[in-house]
């Protein structure tokens, strides 16, 4: 594993700790759809189906993590999310909603994690 993957696995580790710390229930990780993408993690919140995009970043030197989801990128996520209601038999009884967690990790001091609920 390269040190980028490691980031983004670690972010999505402590994005998956706020979101069941929020309440909700974490249904899957890294969920794959062949070459059309992945869902980072999709969670339960109460009757809502969740699909999450986590992004992780290191220090200040990049955009914020919340910049990174483009119009283009909220498209192929409820696209995935589509196919992952397909796949697992069916719509869900409440809203579909995709969210955004975004993970900065200073230099110094503990990560900040931003949860931003329907942000498409």
């Amino acid at each position: 594993m390269n040190a980028r993957s490691a980031l983004g696995k670690y972010g999505e580790k402590l994005a998956a700790r706020r979101l069941a710390e929020a309440g909700m229930t974490v249904l899957e990780r890294n969920w794959r759809c062949g070459r059309t993408g992945e869902i980072d993690i999709v969670a339960r919140d109460g009757a809502a189906l969740v699909v999450c995009e986590v992004k992780t970043r290191r220090g200040d030197r990049f955009e914020h993590p919340m910049a990174a989801v483009t119009p283009e990128k909220a498209r192929r996520l409820r696209d995935l999310a589509e196919r992952w209601i397909q796949t697992h038999g069916g719509a869900p009884p409440g809203d579909v909603r995709i969210d955004v967690v975004g993970v900065l990790l200073p230099e110094r001091g503990a990560p900040v994690v931003e949860h931003v609920r329907g942000v498409a």
